[in-house]
C-alpha cells in the first residue's frame, strides 16, 4: 500500500472488554498494546481512527465477588473500572472512550437489539434442564461448574468450553462435573430460557466470512463448527444475577454474553454524543467505515460466530475485521499466580517503564495466533541492545556535537541518498503495520537503526570534533545521523509513544506527527534540550517481577547492623529545616504524598512514603527536616528534590512512620545540626 496516495478512512476500533472481577495483568496489556499501536499507526498516516472500550461489569462472579466484599456489584465495578483505566493509562492505551456495559446506553441497546431479533423471529423460549446449586439455592452460570470435557477428556474445564479441543458444549455434558461455588456436585432442574436461533444464521456467516479477512488459524476452527452444526445460543439467566432484566421476560436476566459485546455499540454511542458523531455512519447494516474487534483466541467463537449474527438480525452492520492473537506465557509457562508469573499490570509500572514491554510486545507480535512468551532475560536483552543500544545510542551520541556547534542542524545533509533509502522504507513498513505483522517491521526498523549506527562509527564525529577546524564536519555527521534517528522515531511513534514524546520535545512539536513527514528531512532548525530518552534495564530489576514471597530477603531477627561512617561523612549532609506549603496523595501510588516544602530561598518538589500516616491537609503550614543536598531522583511520578526524615519502626511492628520535626521558632531554610 502506498500512504502517500490511500485516501483518509473512517475506522472504529474495539479490544475485549475486561471483566470487572480482578485487576488486569499482562495478557490483558498484551492485546491493548497490539490494539493501540495499531490505532496510532492509522491515525499516523493521516486515517481518522477512533478506539472505545469499556468496562465488562456484569454476571455471577460480580455478584459473588461484590458480596465476599462486603460491597454493592455498582462499588465493585466502579472501585475495579477506576483501576483498570488507570492501569491503561500506565502503558499509554489511548481510548477515545472508556465506557462500561452497566449503562444507560447499553441497557438501551440490548433491549434494543433484543427487541429487533424477537421481531424476526430469532428468539424461541423452551425449558431446559440446569445446573443448581442446593447449597448456595442458585442456578449456575456455566462457568461456575467445572469438569471433564465430554469431547477430549481433559479435566478440570469450565461448563461452555473447553480450553484444550475449543469444543462448546453444555453443562450437563460435563463428567464429574462440581460447583465452583460450595464444591457440590449440582442437580439439574427445569427452568424456562430464551434462545438466539443462531442455526439460522448459517449461510449468512458463511457469506460474510468469505468476504472477511479472518486469519487461516481462526478459519479452519469456524470450518469445524459448521460441520459439528450451529446450536442455538442460551442468552438468558435466572435470577439472582447481575445485570439487565429481559424486557418481557421478567425474573431473566440477559446473559453477559449477550450485552458484553453490545458494549461496543454503547460505548460508541456515549462518545457519539459527546462529540456529536453520526451512529448510524459507524453502525447502520451497509455502513461505508470500517469496525474493527482485536480478541484472544479463547474468545473467537463469540465473535466470529454469535456477535455478527446477532447484529446482522438486528439490522447493524457486521465486523469489517476481527483480529484474533494467541496467550501471553511468562518464561515459557502459563501465567499462573502460583509461579508468580500472573504479572499485573500495576506490578510491571511499579518496576519499569511502559515502553519497554510495549516495544518488547510488538517485537513478538505477528498477525497470527501464535502464543507469545514474555522471556525475562529475553527482555531484559532486547530492550538493551535495541532501544537502548541501537535506538538511542544514535541520537545520545550524537546530540552533543550539535549542542556544540550552536544547537542547529545543518542545512544540508551530507548523504542525502542514505536518507533517502531510510525514508523510502515506508511504504513496506506500513504494509507492516496494518496487517498487524509488528515482529516484521521491528525486524526492518532495527536493520536501519544498524546502518545508522555504522554511518556514525564510520565518520567519528567525536574525532572531527577534537579539531576546532572541523567541528562543522562533525555537526553534518550528527545532522545526518539525527535525521535517521528521526525517521527510526517515526515509525516507532506508535510502538514507544512516551519515547516519541520526548524525542519530539527535543527534534520539534511536528517532527514525528506524520508518517509521510519523513518524506522531508529536518534542516536549519534549531533543537531543544536534548532530554533522557531512555536507559538500560537492570537484569536485577526485571527478576523482580517474578520474584516470590520465598525468594524476598527474609526479615532480620533483629535490627541489622549498619557502617560506622566518620563525622566528615555525616557533615555531608545538608539538613535544613522547611516548611510544607503544600500536600497532595499521588495518583497511582498508595504510598507517597507530594509535598511542596519552603527553604527560605527557593521551594522543592518532595515525594515522601508516609501517606499511611497522615493526611495531607494535616500537614500544611508544618515545619519537616530534608536532606536538602541529596540529589534529584527522578521517578515515575515526577522528580523528587530531596528527602524529609522520619523514624519507623520494624515492619512487623506496624507503627508506621514517623516525621521528624523541629520546635517552633524556626524559619524556612534554617540549618538542622
Amino acid at each position: 500500500m502506498s500512504t502517500s496516495t490511500v485516501p483518509a478512512r473512517r475506522i472504529l476500533v474495539t479490544s475485549a472488554l475486561p471483566y470487572a472481577n480482578g485487576s488486569l495483568h499482562l495478557g490483558h496489556i498484551i492485546e491493548a498494546v497490539q490494539t493501540d499501536i495499531w490505532c496510532r499507526f492509522q491515525r499516523l498516516v493521516g486515517n481518522e481512527c477512533l478506539y472505545v472500550c469499556a468496562e465488562d461489569c456484569h454476571g455471577t462472579p460480580i455478584m459473588i465477588r461484590a458480596r465476599q466484599d462486603g460491597l454493592t456489584p455498582e462499588a465493585l465495578i466502579t472501585a475495579s473500572a477506576a483501576e483498570h483505566q488507570r492501569d491503561f493509562a500506565g502503558f499509554d492505551i489511548a481510548f477515545d472512550h472508556f465506557h462500561s456495559t452497566h449503562s444507560e446506553e447499553n441497557r438501551y441497546w440490548s433491549g434494543e437489539l433484543y427487541q429487533r431479533l424477537v421481531a424476526r423471529g430469532s428468539i424461541v423460549r423452551r425449558t431446559i434442564r440446569q445446573s443448581y446449586d442446593e447449597q448456595a439455592g442458585m442456578f449456575l452460570p456455566d462457568r461456575f461448574v467445572r469438569g471433564t470435557c465430554p469431547r477430549c477428556g481433559t479435566a478440570d474445564q469450565y461448563g461452555d468450553s473447553c480450553e484444550n479441543c475449543g469444543a462448546t458444549y453444555s453443562p450437563a455434558e460435563l463428567k464429574d462435573a462440581v460447583s465452583t461455588v460450595t464444591g457440590t456436585k449440582p442437580v439439574l432442574r427445569d427452568s424456562e430460557h430464551l434462545f438466539f436461533r443462531l442455526g439460522d444464521y448459517e449461510q449468512d456467516l458463511k457469506h460474510w466470512l468469505a468476504t472477511n479477512g479472518l486469519q487461516p488459524a481462526v478459519r479452519a476452527k469456524l470450518d469445524e463448527w459448521f460441520k459439528v452444526g450451529l446450536t442455538d445460543w442460551d442468552i438468558s439467566r435466572d435470577a439472582p444475577y447481575f445485570g439487565f432484566e429481559i424486557p418481557d421476560a421478567p425474573g431473566k436476566y440477559f446473559y453477559v454474553w449477550f450485552d458484553a459485546p453490545i458494549g461496543y455499540i454503547g460505548s460508541f454511542a456515549a462518545l457519539a454524543a459527546k462529540r456529536g458523531l453520526d451512529f448510524d455512519a459507524y453502525w447502520k447494516a451497509g455502513a461505508t467505515t470500517e469496525l474493527h474487534h482485536f480478541i484472544g483466541k479463547d474468545i473467537s467463537y463469540f465473535h466470529t460466530l454469535f456477535w455478527p449474527a446477532v447484529l446482522h438480525g438486528a439490522g447493524l452492520r457486521r465486523p469489517t475485521g476481527v483480529h484474533v492473537h494467541g496467550f501471553l506465557t511468562v518464561n515459557g509457562l502459563k501465567m499462573s499466580k502460583s509461579r508468580g508469573t500472573n504479572i499485573t499490570a500495576r506490578r510491571y509500572l511499579d518496576i519499569l517503564p511502559a515502553d519497554h514491554l510495549r516495544y518488547y510486545f510488538a517485537a513478538k507480535l505477528g498477525n497470527g495466533l501464535d502464543d507469545i512468551d514474555l522471556a525475562l532475560e529475553d527482555f531484559t536483552a532486547r530492550v538493551n541492545s535495541d532501544v537502548v543500544g541501537k535506538l538511542v545510542n544514535i541520537a545520545s551520541r550524537c546530540a552533543p556535537f550539535i549542542e556544540r556547534s550552536g544547537g542547529a542542524l545543518a542545512g544540508a545533509l551530507p548523504d542525502p541518498a542514505l536518507y533517502d533509502q531510510f525514508a523510502g522504507a515506508a511504504d513496506a513498513l506500513a504494509a507492516q503495520f496494518e496487517a498487524r505483522d509488528y515482529a516484521g517491521a521491528i525486524r526492518e526498523i532495527m536493520l536501519l537503526a544498524d546502518r545508522a549506527n555504522q554511518y556514525v562509527d564510520a565518520r567519528k564525529p567525536w574525532v572531527l570534533a577534537k579539531d576546532p577546524a572541523r567541528l562543522t564536519e562533525a555537526r553534518d555527521v550528527a545532522t545526518q545521523a539525527i535525521n535517521l534517528f528521526r525517521v527510526l522515531m517515526t515509525y516507532l511513534a506508535p510502538v514507544m509513544p512516551g519515547i516519541a514524546a520526548r524525542a519530539a520535545e527535543w527534534l520539534g512539536p511536528d517532527s514525528l506527527a506524520h508518517w509521510n513527514g519523513v518524506r522531508q528531512p529536518l534542516l536549519g532548525i534549531t533543537l531543544g534540550k536534548y532530554p533522557l530518552l531512555a536507559t538500560r534495564v537492570d537484569p536485577a530489576i526485571v527478576k523482580q517481577l517474578i520474584a516470590s514471597p520465598a525468594e524476598a530477603p527474609a526479615a532480620p531477627a533483629k535490627t541489622q547492623e549498619k557502617p560506622v561512617i566518620s563525622i566528615h561523612d555525616f557533615a555531608k549532609l545538608d539538613l535544613r529545616a522547611a516548611k510544607v506549603l503544600a500536600a497532595s496523595r499521588v495518583e497511582g501510588s498508595d504510598k507517597l504524598l507530594q509535598l511542596t516544602l519552603d527553604l527560605g530561598t527557593e521551594q522543592r518538589n518532595v515525594f515522601s512514603g508516609i501517606s499511611a500516616s497522615y493526611k495531607p491537609e494535616d500537614l500544611v503550614g508544618r515545619f519537616v527536616v530534608m536532606i536538602a543536598n541529596l540529589a534529584p531522583r527522578k521517578m515515575r511520578f515526577g522528580v523528587s528534590e530531596g528527602m524529609v526524615l522520619c523514624a519507623s519502626g520494624p515492619k512487623e511492628s506496624g507503627e508506621g512512620v514517623f516525621l521528624l520535626s523541629v520546635d517552633s521558632g524556626v524559619t524556612p531554610g534554617m540549618k538542622v545540626s
